[in-house]
């Protein structure tokens, strides 16, 4: 039996206004807009960064059932954490607004919007 392989994993996350992933997403980490659906009747995109893909939906029922949590590893931390700061400190999650050496041995620092919470780390 040959091994299963994956090449990507890609969420899909909800939010009962897409506006606010755009900000986060977009406007704050430099995603960009790959596949726009954005005005239609049913909001929808893709956005992408590098190797990294994530589909943003409009849909108040599911984004209030789902409130996930992901990770975005960096080699770079301090720069990333300086430019989302200085640009969005509003974003910074009040519990881990600043990089912060954790007990498992990875710095950290995360950011919240309305729907999600995005920890960024550097091992």
């Amino acid at each position: 039996m040959s091994e299963i392989k994956f090449t990507k994993l890609v969420p899909n996350v909800f939010y009962i206004d897409i506006r606010d992933a755009l900000t986060t997403f977009v406007d704050c980490l430099g995603f960009t807009i790959t596949h726009d659906e954005i005005k239609t009747h049913r909001p929808f995109c893709v956005i992408e960064k590098g190797e990294l893909r994530i589909n943003l939906f409009e849909d108040a029922g599911l984004a209030n059932e789902h409130h996930p949590e992901f990770r975005l590893v960096t080699e770079d931390i301090e720069n990333v954490y300086n430019q989302i700061s200085s640009k969005y400190p509003n974003l910074l999650h009040p519990n881990l607004n600043k990089v912060t050496l954790r007990p498992w041995g990875a710095r950290e620092f995360a950011i919240t919007d309305k729907q999600l919470g995005i920890v960024i780390q550097q091992w």
